[in-house]
């Protein structure tokens, strides 16, 4: 079975000014205002690999193995962070 992604062109009405100030500020990033849209609307719409991405998480899960009677240490991780950049 093979799926096919099929683009639709949408017409939006925007205000000159802020199409014109959008398009500086992602000049910065190396960002069109398509792509900057396009990437916004599937944010919006979800993640379309989040059933991929459950199943490797249920898959993986439980996998590492920590000594006898580790448990989390708030203060440790804390500390570990502080470290950052890590060397």
């Amino acid at each position: 079975m093979r799926t096919y992604t099929v683009f639709v062109n949408i017409t939006l009405s925007i205000d000159e000014q802020i199409v014109k100030r959008a398009r500086e500020k992602l000049r910065a990033t190396g960002k069109s205002v398509n792509q900057e849209i396009r990437e916004h609307l599937q944010h919006l719409a979800g993640n379309e690999d989040l059933e991929r991405d459950l199943e490797f998480l249920e898959r993986t899960s439980g996998l590492g193995n920590p000594e006898p009677g580790w448990k989390w240490n708030r203060e440790e991780l804390y500390e570990d962070r502080l470290k950052w950049p890590r060397e």
